[in-house]
């Protein structure tokens, strides 16, 4: 069994404060010196309160979708509205939520504090991702009030260059959010490169870091061909050339492989730092050392690299050959055995282990189930013959919100409620905690496993309206995101007065032996008193007796 990088805290002669009340959050005061921060822990907490914004207005839309499609005919909103409101929803989510979401915030505060380093390597580029962001996002919002956008969120062509809707500032607040996504990979790879502590070599590094890592080659080298495209279309879309359009000599088939050679692998952009929390938040609360760490952590460079070569399985009714098709379905198939590693490994760190059912580990146990059962179905919709059946149904609707939309959320809801307490240095209602982890299973599975079978049955997916024989199943996804909606509703309003009421947490109420709970909580400004250094081989849990490390 490989031993995975935890270390015990030295010890101290005055135990360590239960608040520290010189921390980061209260070093400076005033809105001027959060807008002008350089310190990663401050970055972190913008992308959390702007990602959250995101969050919400996408849920927004969501919500909409789910109440028109109550009933077979018009509900609440008309064709063209509604053609809006899914557009704007997957681009919310994705753009703006689940691809910046564990990077922007936990990537930005863990990162330095899990290496021993005081901050990131370039602190400014770190700050104009920040900017970059805001700004993507305010022209992107610019563009849904003025107008919208009525063409899917991978603003397929021709349809996307032609369409009276205003698609090209969206266009063009991805582009933008684009350049803040390569920034923060930049930084990233350059700061687990070159300010490592001592003592912290690759393969003691924790595997959230290897997974972050993985994610900011994607984001690095992917990124760039999304942003091209982007702009493209919107020049395109504005002033009329023929890049895509066929009507005037363009290729909309060469759009779709340029979209898809990014949006495939800005999965795993998404999927990627979920694993690597869940890697985290498994190690802690079964006091036991990651099985098999050196295969997890080299698993998250598989997932990368494969990625970048099963774009095709996307075109399978697209008109490609019969020998690229099943090249592009074999190979998508790959992934499936990095993420098999990654999931067995996970399985057997549990085994024997000294587990502690909490609000973290309750999105562990969610995150393994919507994680297998989507990667399932993913292998399914690999096969070219099944593909051909569940192309453009609700099939892939379901598909991809089980794999990617719960995957990564409840990786999102691990990490915040796992790290809570060392970002803010409350704790929140435990009871409150598991109560809304229920609904958020409950309510996910209510709203996705229905679609699973509307798409076996035929029904496709962006349709305003359905035959009567698809109702019933409409309902119970309609109610099951009811469900959802109030699961997060309850996670916001006890995180909210933990703030206030919480109890001080100290500084490892869980008991971890990942390095970023060696400092305060909230951590202060400088991350750490002094440079921290960690010996070789560094202190485990103790696998032989897991239950003697549990406090």
């Amino acid at each position: 069994m490989s031993l995975s990088p935890v270390s015990i805290p030295p010890p101290s002669a005055e135990p360590a404060p239960l608040f520290n009340e010189r921390n980061y959050l209260v070093a400076e005061r005033g809105w001027r010196s959060w807008l002008t921060t350089l310190d990663h822990k401050r970055i972190g907490m913008i992308y959390l309160v702007l990602t959250l914004v995101a969050f919400l207005l996408g849920g927004i839309y969501a919500m909409v979708i789910r109440v028109e499609l109550l009933t077979p005919g018009p509900t609440i909103i008309e064709a063209v509205t509604y053609n809006k409101a899914f557009t704007l929803h997957g681009v919310i989510m994705i753009l703006l939520f689940m691809i910046p979401a564990i990077p922007g915030i936990f990537g930005n505060f863990f990162i330095p504090l899990m290496i021993g380093a005081r901050d990131v390597a370039f602190p400014r580029l770190n700050l104009l991702s920040v900017y970059l962001y805001l700004a993507g996002m305010l022209i992107a919002i610019f563009g849904m009030i003025h107008g919208g956008a009525d063409t899917g969120w991978t603003f397929y062509t021709p349809y996307s260059t032609t369409t009276i809707t205003k698609v090209w500032p969206i266009l063009l607040g991805g582009f933008i959010l684009g350049m803040g996504s390569i920034v923060t990979g930049l930084n990233f790879i350059v700061t687990i490169h070159t300010l490592r502590a001592p003592g912290i070599t690759w393969m003691k590094m924790p595997l959230f870091i290897w997974s972050a890592y993985a994610t900011s080659v994607i984001q690095v080298l992917a990124t760039p061909v999304l942003g091209i495209t982007l702009l493209l279309v919107a020049v395109e879309n504005v002033f009329g050339f023929g890049v895509f359009d066929p009507a005037r000599g363009g290729d909309p088939v060469l759009f779709q492989h340029l979209f898809w050679f990014y949006s495939h692998p800005a999965v795993y952009i998404m999927i990627l730092p979920a694993m690597g929390v869940i890697s985290e938040v498994i190690q802690a609360f079964s006091r036991k050392n990651v099985f098999g760490y050196r295969a997890v952590a080299l698993s998250s460079l598989g997932i990368a690299f494969v990625g970048f070569f099963t774009w095709g399985h996307h075109l399978f009714t697209s008109g490609q050959s019969a020998v690229d098709a099943g090249v592009f379905g074999v190979l998508t198939m790959f992934v499936g055995i990095f993420t098999a590693i990654k999931v067995f490994n996970w399985t057997a760190t549990l085994y024997r282990g000294s587990i502690s059912f909490q609000t973290p580990f309750a999105y562990v146990v969610a995150f393994l189930f919507f994680l297998v059962f989507g990667g399932m179905t993913g292998i399914a919709l690999a096969t070219v013959a099944l593909d051909v059946h569940w192309q453009d149904t609700y099939f892939v609707v379901a598909h991809f919100h089980f794999i990617m939309v719960g995957g990564t959320i409840t990786g999102f809801l691990g990490a915040i409620h796992y790290w809570w307490p060392k970002m803010t240095g409350k704790m929140y209602s435990e009871k409150w905690g598991l109560i809304a982890a229920t609904f958020i299973f409950l309510g996910f599975n209510f709203t996705f496993v229905p679609q699973f079978l509307l798409g076996n049955a035929g029904m496709p997916r962006r349709y305003y309206s359905y035959p009567e024989r698809f109702w019933p199943l409409n309902v119970a996804s309609t109610a099951g995101a009811s469900v959802l909606a109030l699961g997060f509703v309850i996670i916001l309003v006890y995180l909210l007065l933990s703030l206030k009421y919480g109890k001080p947490a100290g500084p490892n109420p869980w008991g971890s032996r990942g390095y970023e709970w060696q400092t305060l909580s909230p951590p202060p400004v400088e991350n750490f008193e002094s440079q921290p250094t960690y010996p070789r081989p560094p202190h485990d849990y103790d696998d032989a007796n897991p239950a003697k490390e549990f406090h």
